[in-house]
């Protein structure tokens, strides 16, 4: 990987070529004007990890960057400092590292620091060692714990020591509502929450909107979502529909996913532990049992579809699964693999909204977001 080098003068120089890149790239698909999200040109990760490097009596934080004409070959960069982190996580950083490097105990084979942070400051910090941990490092962490104002969990092979608790509580505010996220420590949350909270926006707005006639019967209809992590999206999107049906195969995610209803007094959601195949399969009716018992499918008319799926995107099957709903919303983390994928929704949708949301400043990675309504007969 390379190591993002943020300069702010030149942001919008940066988020111009990924416009440009969206637009080419898309261009065959016909989309409506393409709607354009910034971020924090700086300090926008609210989680990052770092490799520990030990030289002699120092030690730093690292990351390694590849040789592009050979992959095997790997150069150690020192980061005292990270640009793209949070303001919460640079201020750790060197507060962490003195501690750790004058504590014989919390230094000793130190591998790997992970940071997870909030808007409003939460920080919990995981120390990952090559070594087991015992009662000597558990009574300086919990010192380090109240010297610093953080959380940490100790990992090492087979032991996970969580002194105070594994995750934090991120407020996200979205059109006027403060909404309340529980985020695991080692678990997938979106990582720069100034465009997650953008995202959702945008999200509510265009599910708001599809409401035309003859699109359901019921004028609120239903929402199934497919990857629905720890209830990201479900928990913003939920006032916009009469029921919503949401699946995830991580047991962590549906865990977390279930308290974050709970925390926000949502009460017409349903999380589903079960894969989106698995899904696909109980609607076509080919896969029974508990789990397909407890969301009682029948109890639901389905207008709209959301999927958030990982880099791979999703495969044919999936795809002609979305085919049959009315309105899909895809928010997608690999425009290739979007592509491919629009390919075959685009045969029965077209494209009502495309947004460019730049989760990652001053890298190639765009995240984009897309409505599509199914076409006339």
């Amino acid at each position: 990987m390379s190591i993002p080098v943020v300069e702010p003068e030149r942001y919008a120089e940066q988020l111009a070529a990924k416009r440009d890149y969206l637009e080419s790239t898309f261009a065959t698909f016909q989309p409506p004007a393409l709607e354009v999200f910034e971020s924090p040109p700086g300090y926008y990760r609210q989680r990052c990890e770092f490799r520990i490097w030990h030289e002699d009596d120092d030690l730093f934080y690292a990351m390694f960057e590849v040789d592009a004409e050979n992959p095997k070959n790997k150069r150690v960069i020192r980061l005292d400092q990270y640009a793209v982190a949070s303001e919460r996580i640079n201020q750790l950083m060197p507060q962490l590292r003195e501690a750790c490097r004058q504590s014989d105990e919390l230094r000793r084979r130190l591998f790997q620091v992970e940071f997870l942070t909030t808007l409003s400051g939460e920080a919990l910090v995981t120390l990952i060692y090559h070594r087991p941990l015992g009662d000597e490092w558990e009574r300086e962490a919990r010192a380090l714990e109240v010297k610093l104002g953080i959380m940490i969990i100790g990992r090492s092979r087979k032991q996970r020591i969580v002194l105070t608790r594994d995750h934090v509580w991120e407020r996200l505010e979205v059109d006027g509502r403060t909404l309340h996220y529980q985020q695991v420590e080692n678990s997938f949350t979106q990582p720069n929450a100034h465009i997650c909270q953008k995202m959702l926006s945008w999200a509510r707005e265009v599910t708001a909107e599809r409401h035309q006639e003859g699109l359901n019967q019921d004028p609120k209809g239903d929402l199934v979502e497919l990857y629905c992590g720890n209830g990201n999206f479900t928990i913003a999107l939920a006032d916009n529909f009469r029921r919503v049906l949401a699946t995830e195969i991580s047991r962590i995610s549906v865990a977390s996913a279930n308290i974050n209803l709970a925390a926000n007094g949502v009460t017409n959601a349903y999380i589903g532990r079960m894969s989106a195949e698995e899904f696909s399969l109980a609607l076509k009716g080919e896969k029974v049992g508990r789990r397909v018992a407890e969301m009682a499918l029948d109890g639901y008319d389905f207008s709209t579809v959301l999927v958030d799926p990982p880099r791979a995107g999703l495969d044919e099957q999936s795809c002609e699964q979305l085919s049959e709903y009315a309105q899909i919303v895809y928010i997608s983390c690999n425009p290739a693999t979007l592509a491919e994928n629009l390919t075959i929704l685009t045969k029965t949708h077209q494209i009502e909204r495309f947004a460019l949301f730049d989760q990652f400043p001053f890298t190639n990675h765009v995240e984009c977001g897309v409505l599509l309504q199914r076409r006339a007969v």
